[in-house]
């Protein structure tokens, strides 16, 4: 299949060699666009080299590829999956990489370490209020950074070569300009972005664990299924 998958532009590097290795092709559309906070990011920056974290939490690669060339010292540091521990590690940030693809099991990996812990949260400008909420209860202190904003790039997507659409996040589907069309497949990288979906009545064929891998994997077995049917 020709996939469609919504991302940042930039974001898409490793995206065609991973379709691949499930049989698939794939290209870019671009629903939204990043708006770059340059006053936050050198505040954070800042914040990292007068030592006043005791964990970084990475929720995605683009703050992770923004910040990795300025933090020269790091305390603990973790990423939300293999895609943003690579961002880091590219610039010798050496962090842990979360079991799961959600920000919600950043808690449960810390235990009880993160009681009495400072958390440095560099994300975009897109509230994440159960995130706070779960490092507050479990004792942590919680302070964001807004490095980049989201905004519509207000163009339609280029759908036509496309079987299916991926769209890789809730912020995506909500500002996206798009056409269904019946022999459209439509896929969700994870639960909160099939919720989203949902909720703008378009029901979600696939719906992966919150990484690419996951949903063609998703993806391969509905076809296997499918093919045993007819």
């Amino acid at each position: 299949m020709k996939i469609a998958v919504t991302r940042l532009a930039g974001k898409e590097e490793r995206d065609a060699a991973r379709c691949a290795a499930f049989g698939h092709a794939c290209y870019s559309v671009h629903p939204l666009r990043s708006e770059i906070q340059e006053d936050v990011i050198a505040a954070f920056a800042g914040s990292v080299e007068r030592g006043e974290f005791d964990c970084l939490f990475f929720t995605s690669a683009l703050p992770a590829k923004i910040l990795a060339p300025l933090l020269k010292k790091t305390p603990r540091v973790i990423a939300i999956g293999p895609e943003t521990a690579r961002e880091l590690e590219r610039y010798g940030v050496a962090c842990e990489t979360l079991p799961g693809f959600y920000s919600r099991d950043f808690v449960p990996y810390l235990g009880d370490w993160i009681e009495g812990k400072t958390i440095g949260l560099p994300r975009a400008d897109v509230p994440n209020a159960p995130l706070i909420d779960a490092i507050t209860r479990a004792g942590g202190i919680a302070r964001e950074f807004r490095c980049y904003r989201l905004a519509s790039t207000n163009e339609p997507l280029d759908l036509d070569r496309a079987d299916a659409i991926l769209f890789t996040s809730a912020m995506s589907f909500k500002k996206a300009i798009w056409t269904p069309r019946r022999d459209l497949m439509v896929m969700a990288i994870g639960d909160i972005t099939a919720a989203a979906l949902m909720s703008g009545r378009t029901i979600p064929a696939i719906v992966g664990d919150g990484s690419l891998e996951g949903t063609l994997a998703a993806l391969n077995e509905h076809r296997g299924r499918i093919w045993i049917i007819r």
